[in-house]
């Protein structure tokens, strides 16, 4: 991938998108194209078609898509399925029609079978039933996986997927509501210790065993595999490492200095109870996260609550 390549991010606002922008142009690329959804609707198919003619991008990064955590994916399961499925067809399939010379698929950790043995392994997708409540929105990225497989075997594309794990950052979603664990925790305690509320209550029992990884860490992640990987089957991108949500609690509890209880609301969902990435298959293509949980939650915090108090 040239440096004067040119370069289309799609999602460039979203976390993982703008990591991903920021890290190439970090390392010299000069050519970067990018479109709002207001400027370029990627549930249009027009749309997108007409974008690819006029643009001809080398490479793709398709970062865009809908995402939330368990209650958005539950409640919105028509929407999830009908809109990342088109979004990852129009784009994949123009890629296709307009000679891109690579593509990059992100799809979720969330394709996996629920009791799936841990670590995952690339080679258990479609081996079990899916998590319930997310299952919508894991259809759709299997698809976009199996999409891409099918285009470099149908018409020798280099078009490549990759799985991250549950990913927090810069630009992260703190929306109560549609937001994932890390980030709605840490609302959670910074606005508990700002009003002094004597608990923060959490849903579940505090049990699940969750990964986590940083968006600048997953962006260097796809810029290597961009340069480095061609290969048909998809890469796991995670840290290869673990912790309980009740431990991630008190993680945040100390970052942000919350003096109050934990509760915990056995009544709310807990989700699948272990989710752990086998990324032996990206340690030996030569890549290895660098950002710990600790020092990438007391980044995103400064930056999101404390640099402007």
């Amino acid at each position: 991938m040239e440096l004067n390549a040119k370069i289309y991010v799609a999602g460039h606002r979203g976390m993982v998108g703008s990591a991903i922008v920021e890290n190439l142009k970090s390392k010299g690329y000069n050519n970067i194209i990018t479109r709002t959804s207001s400027e370029l609707n990627l549930i249009n198919q027009k749309e997108v078609s007409d974008f690819f003619e006029k643009e001809k991008p080398e490479y793709v990064f398709l970062a865009a898509a809908k995402v939330g955590g368990i209650e958005a994916n539950n409640t919105y399961r028509a929407d999830f399925i009908y809109e990342n499925i088109l979004i990852q067809s129009n784009v994949i399939h123009e890629s296709y029609v307009n000679n891109v010379k690579k593509l990059m698929f992100l799809g979720s950790s969330c394709i996996y079978p629920k009791l799936a043995p841990q670590p995952l392994k690339e080679s258990y997708l479609l081996t079990g039933l899916l998590e319930p409540t997310n299952e919508p929105y894991a259809i759709a990225k299997i698809s976009g996986i199996k999409m891409c497989e099918a285009y470099r075997d149908q018409y020798n594309c280099n078009f490549i997927s990759v799985m991250p794990t549950n990913l927090y950052g810069f630009n992260d979603n703190y929306d109560l509501k549609n937001s994932h664990v890390l980030p709605a925790l840490l609302r959670k305690f910074h606005e508990a210790k700002i009003n002094n509320d004597k608990e923060v209550t959490i849903w579940g029992t505090g049990t699940p065993l969750r990964e986590f990884l940083h968006a600048s860490d997953m962006a260097d992640a796809c810029v290597y595999l961009m340069k480095n990987y061609n290969e048909k089957e998809f890469v796991n991108i995670g840290s290869g490492t673990e912790i309980s949500i009740s431990d991630l609690a008190l993680l945040i509890k100390d970052i942000v200095k919350y003096e109050g209880e934990i509760v915990y609301d056995t009544t709310k969902p807990d989700g699948t109870p272990r989710k752990l990435m086998d990324v032996s298959k990206l340690n030996n293509l030569g890549w290895k996260y660098k950002i710990s949980l600790r020092e990438g939650i007391e980044g995103v915090y400064n930056e999101k609550y404390l640099k402007n108090e």
